[in-house]
């Protein structure tokens, strides 16, 4: 008896944990037991919670009046704003399979209160319908991430077969350093292993087809540590390139859009509509596609490098629509 006690008791808690609403009749009508008895497991799983507060996050179980349910509330319960903003951030990278967006769109929402769990499917609802994800060479991101991760972890050197951008295949046996999410792609940053200069390299890991983990591990010197953060700071669109600092002259309507893209960005002049901004940056393809985004909102005063480059570029597409 005691252990069938145990054993409803504890059913009822993983529900609830699972955000579940628990109905007092339902449970009672499942194991021919009374509505009091019901309530009395809850009041254990009650007690329980109120016993051990820190470790389970200020956790209590209520009675909704609106699901005529008891159901789990806790401040490590996402809020609807909060998981909102989670879920259309993973809507708009477009980076994962449908199949992966909504099992984890799935999941998240289990973290949040039932009340807020209708009203959030109701507002991503379509959005999740049109969803497009990226095109991608291998069979799960998710599953590339992760193996990558633990290659990093393990500093393991790694062979991968890589669809390059003119969809040619290669193979590649690399030393995996880093991961980067920008512009709808994760990224691998990675060092060759049978060069002696290393040069940090960037793989986009939904062109990935395999990747297998050697047992040779390698340990590369201190210098080639690399700062993911300073990374994201200076380079656009994922381009290696040398760090440079640059000048141009900005005259759109919203400089705060330039200060955001480039974060290293200062406005050094102002006057009237025309700013001039310097940075630094990742010199090489990125940064001269970005700036040719901003059209005749952008004048480059220096270096004359990126003069010459955007200059030559502009004389190519002028080409085009002679």
């Amino acid at each position: 008896m005691e252990n069938e006690i145990s054993d409803r008791t504890l059913e009822i808690f993983y529900r609830l944990l699972r955000g579940e609403a628990v109905s007092n009749k339902a449970v009672a009508e499942k194991y021919g037991i009374s509505s009091r008895t019901v309530s009395r497991d809850i009041g254990r799983i009650q007690d329980f919670l109120a016993d051990n507060r820190e470790l389970m996050q200020n956790a209590e179980v209520v009675y909704s009046h609106k699901e005529k349910a008891y159901i789990l509330k806790s401040d490590e319960f996402l809020k609807n704003q909060e998981l909102f903003a989670l879920a259309k951030i993973v809507l708009g990278s477009r980076s994962l399979s449908k199949e992966e967006l909504v099992t984890i769109l799935g999941k998240l929402k289990k973290f949040t209160t039932t009340e807020d769990r209708q009203s959030l499917e109701n507002i991503i609802r379509k959005e999740v319908y049109h969803y497009h994800p990226v095109r991608s060479d291998c069979e799960s991101v998710i599953s590339n991430l992760w193996r990558l991760i633990q290659c990093i972890e393990n500093k393991s050197s790694i062979s991968v077969s890589y669809i390059k951008m003119d969809r040619s295949e290669v193979i590649r046996k690399l030393i995996p350093s880093a991961i980067m999410f920008s512009e709808y792609y994760f990224y691998l940053v990675a060092y060759d292993v049978d060069k002696e200069n290393h040069i940090a390299k960037y793989f986009r890991i939904d062109r990935l087809k395999s990747i297998t983990e050697h047992r040779e591990k390698i340990q590369l010197d201190k210098k080639y540590d690399f700062d993911e953060g300073e990374l994201r700071e200076k380079n656009q669109f994922m381009f290696p390139g040398d760090v440079m600092k640059i000048t141009f002259e900005f005259t759109g309507p919203s400089v705060q859009a330039v200060l955001d893209r480039l974060p290293t960005a200062k406005v050094i002049e102002k006057d009237g509509n025309k700013s001039i901004i310097t940075a630094e940056v990742n010199y090489g393809r990125g940064i001269i596609m970005y700036l040719l985004s901003q059209g005749s909102w952008v004048r480059v005063i220096s270096p004359e490098t990126l003069i010459h480059d955007i200059y030559e570029e502009l004389s190519i597409i002028s080409d085009y629509y002679k």
